[in-house]
């Protein structure tokens, strides 16, 4: 699934991609997802990466006024 914006482009370039790779939070069985909140289906996955908690740093960055 992807967020805000990044829905207007990233499925169209995960298609017309030679290779796609979903760097994804969690790892989930098959069927315990709904499937129309995917967003790119699994046909034009060729590699799955589980992100660390690492990779988030700038999600956690912070504004004070």
């Amino acid at each position: 699934m992807y967020e805000a914006s990044a829905q207007n482009f990233n499925p169209l370039v995960a298609a017309a991609g030679r290779i796609t790779i979903a760097e994804v939070e969690e790892l989930l069985e098959p069927g315990e997802l709904n499937p129309a909140t995917v967003h790119t289906p699994g046909i034009y996955v060729q590699r799955v990466v589980l992100a660390s908690a690492v990779d988030k740093r700038i999600e956690k960055r912070t504004v004070t006024a």
